[in-house]
């Protein structure tokens, strides 16, 4: 039997249709979940997470983190669309 994901809500974390192309983000920033995710990704602790973004609470870093590994296929997917943008560029 096939069980339905559950609606979780993430405080911090919006979408919002024309705003970063619709992506998760921070509510009232432009700092989209997947540019926490990435620094994560890449080692960053919280307190160069806060660096990149000083006016992100510790809070809003972990609700990013937690949307990130509940979505982990849609955010790693944004993130790959960023990575061939960016070398379609360096071409």
């Amino acid at each position: 039997m096939a069980t339905a994901k559950a609606t979780i809500a993430y405080p911090h974390v919006v979408k919002t249709p024309g705003v970063c192309g619709g992506r998760a983000r921070i509510e009232g920033t432009r700092v989209r979940v997947y540019n926490v995710a990435f620094l994560h990704k890449d080692g960053a602790t919280d307190d160069k997470i806060r660096e990149a973004y000083a006016d992100l609470t510790p809070a809003q870093i972990h609700a990013a983190l937690a949307y990130y590994y509940d979505n982990r296929d849609e955010i790693d997917a944004e993130l790959a669309e960023d990575e061939s943008w960016a070398e379609s560029l360096g071409r």
